[in-house]
């Protein structure tokens, strides 16, 4: 007859790690709301930051995973916000800036907590067989990488509705890959050593574009109802579909949240709308970090920046005491984007909006200049002219993540 189980609690460390959670989850709260801080820069930030910083590295741990954690949460709040269009750009806007403009904005900031929360709920209990599973496929799927990847792009193309659409996106993927192949391995010599290219790249690509068209826009509308217009079965079945592709994108390299919800969407049954790609998209990007922390332990491959940041505080990987970490943060992200999320809004919806767009254009191009050095502002320079392709073209911008899929097919 096997031995009973005892648990044993010390009030003490309880409370520190209960400290550090919470004091991590600020610190990603924070980070969440600056626009262009794109989480592996804040990791390495972070990364810079921990070896200065006193207590159990366990502690400090669970404070940079929660802080990951809660990123993921809070940045959909300057997403949504910024970079609005006009009403008339609304076909190539951003799903979340769409629903901004119909005055849901409170609907879709609620929408995004709830894709990641429940990520965070379903992504712990199928944590384990999941992991088992992949792991299991590793192998051949590394073992074929290139292959996969190329499948993946053509996937993307292929779901465009339109041939212009397809174009479209075919031409995005290979000017992000030939700017990729040339940029991703320049070491630059700047101010901060914050992850590189990575940040003129994506703020670039993705970021700047939003935020020109956005000049001539006529900024956020009166916000309505904070009422969600979907069913629980839809958000729910989306999150959890979410969860599981998360799972996906911590083992493959390459592969994004924007990606992993496309083909949510297409597999999910029902009205694949702008709610369930905030609901799916918000599911991955938070899931990730769990799915990233088993991949951790059952490859010994950090997958995220966060991760690789981890691994620099020589931490334990105690699973149940992170994953309680990464709960706790989950359930604070919950409440900080509920909090936070309306009163950003309200905040960004008083103010003169092409200010605004000019001042976070000035941001990421500091960003840009802090972490890559001058090479950074050409980098942000040219990513910016082939970030408007996809809007000008009416395909998806998930295409430009060429840039990492492109050079990782080729084998650059």
């Amino acid at each position: 007859m096997p031995a009973p189980v005892e648990v044993v609690t010390e009030p003490a460390l309880t409370l520190q790690l209960l400290a550090w959670v919470v004091a991590g989850s600020l610190l990603g709260c924070c980070s969440g709301l600056v626009p262009g801080l794109h989480a592996n820069n804040f990791a390495f930030l972070l990364a810079g930051v921990v070896p200065s910083v006193p207590g159990s590295p366990l502690f400090v741990g669970c404070a940079m995973l929660a802080a990951g954690v809660v990123h993921t949460f809070c940045n959909a709040v300057p997403a949504m916000a910024l970079g609005v269009p006009d009403a008339e750009m609304a076909v190539t806007a951003l799903p979340g800036h769409r629903m901004v403009l119909e005055g849901r904005g409170y609907e879709a900031i609620r929408l995004s907590a709830l894709g990641s929360v429940l990520a965070v709920i379903a992504a712990v209990p199928l944590a384990v067989p999941v992991t088992w599973a992949v792991t299991a496929a590793y192998p051949t799927i590394r073992a074929h990488l290139s292959l996969v990847l190329a499948m993946v792009a053509v996937a993307l193309i292929a779901s465009e509705p339109t041939w212009r659409g397809r174009f479209g996106g075919l031409l995005s993927f290979a000017l992000a890959t030939g700017l990729g192949a040339l940029t991703l391995d320049i070491t630059a010599d700047a101010p901060l050593e914050a992850g590189g290219t990575l940040a003129p790249l994506f703020a670039g690509l993705f970021g700047a574009p939003v935020l020109i068209d956005a000049i001539r826009g006529s900024g956020i509308p009166r916000q309505a109802g904070e009422g969600i217009r979907a069913s629980r079965p839809f958000v729910g079945v989306t999150a959890v579909a979410g969860a599981l592709a998360g799972a996906v994108v911590g083992y493959l390299p390459g592969i994004t949240a924007a990606i992993a919800a496309v083909a949510v969407l297409a597999l999910v049954p029902g009205d694949a709308s702008d709610r369930g790609y905030i609901v799916a998209t918000s599911g991955v990007d938070t899931s990730n970090t769990i799915f990233a922390l088993f991949a951790l332990v059952a490859i010994g491959q950090p997958r995220t920046g966060v991760l690789v940041a981890f691994e620099g505080t020589a931490a334990p990987l105690e699973l149940p005491i992170l994953l309680a970490g990464v709960v706790l943060a989950g359930l604070l992200g919950f409440a900080f984007v509920i909090v936070v999320g309306d009163a950003y809004l309200e905040l960004v919806g008083r103010l003169p909006y092409w200010k605004i767009s000019v001042a976070v254009l000035a941001v990421l191009l500091a960003l840009s200049y802090l972490f890559t050095g001058p090479v950074g502002i050409a980098i942000f320079a040219v990513a910016t002219a082939i970030g408007l392709v996809p809007v000008r073209l009416r395909c998806r911008r998930v295409h430009l993540m060429g840039v990492l899929i492109g050079p990782l097919m080729l084998g650059l």
